[in-house]
């Protein structure tokens, strides 16, 4: 895959210089030096995945419940505007979710959860340390920007830390089938909670068998008839 990266910024055009004062341009001058990540476009800002580390991405509240207990992954990143968390996982890993959610026996269910692989991009979330930006422990109605839960370091090689199929990242991320299980899990445990939510939020009015129905239907389950 041929990367093109953005004209650098900074240069000793005055123009440039002004440019550089943004903090996208910051943002992009740290991912692109500091961390060695390819990015995309200006405002916003984006990285480009399938070179560096592919994703795996999931709703905002499946996604903190995996970090609660999953404690050490790779880098994570929450997205407040889509309301999604993203898992950096190691390059060539997002070809393979499709396989390991079959292993796992999670093959024909209906999850939110997908992978970011070559071709792919993400909203850069704000840099950590010198990048002027911030991280920290969000909840899912935080902010609306993409921060950093569990920030990269920088300076550092990001591919050992990455979770990996087999034994794991050197850097004591889990490996691949672990993390992907228990994204899975959290994945149906939400959904079957909206659904529960939906039922009970939903006036029944004069139709409780039809409300009944469709309540099952959403959950998952079908009404005894339909069964046998």
């Amino acid at each position: 895959m041929t990367v093109v990266l953005p004209r650098p910024c900074g240069s000793l055009d005055a123009s440039h210089q002004v440019e550089a004062s943004y903090p996208w341009c910051q943002w992009r001058h740290w991912y692109e030096h500091r961390m060695g990540w390819p990015t995309l476009g200006g405002r916003p800002l984006e990285l480009l995945t399938g070179v560096r580390f592919d994703v795996l991405e999931l709703p905002a509240d499946a996604g903190f419940a995996v970090l609660g207990r999953v404690p050490r992954t790779g880098p994570v990143a929450y997205d407040g505007q889509a309301r999604r968390m993203r898992f950096l996982i190691a390059a060539g890993s997002a070809d393979e979710l499709p396989a390991l959610l079959d292993w796992l026996e999670w093959g024909g269910v209906t999850l939110e959860l997908t992978a970011l692989g070559p071709g792919g991009r993400m909203a850069a979330p704000a840099p950590v340390g010198g990048g002027r930006g911030r991280c920290g422990r969000l909840g899912p109605s935080g902010s609306r920007e993409a921060v950093w839960v569990r920030p990269p370091e920088p300076g550092c090689e990001v591919e050992p830390t990455l979770p990996v199929t087999g034994l794991g990242g050197d850097g004591g991320a889990p490996d691949l089938v672990r993390l992907v299980s228990a994204a899975a899990t959290e994945c149906h445990r939400t959904r079957l909670l909206r659904a529960g939510k939906a039922r009970r939020d939903q006036p029944t009015g004069n139709q409780p068998l039809a409300f009944s129905y469709a309540s099952r239907m959403s959950a998952g389950t079908r009404p005894r008839s339909l069964t046998l």
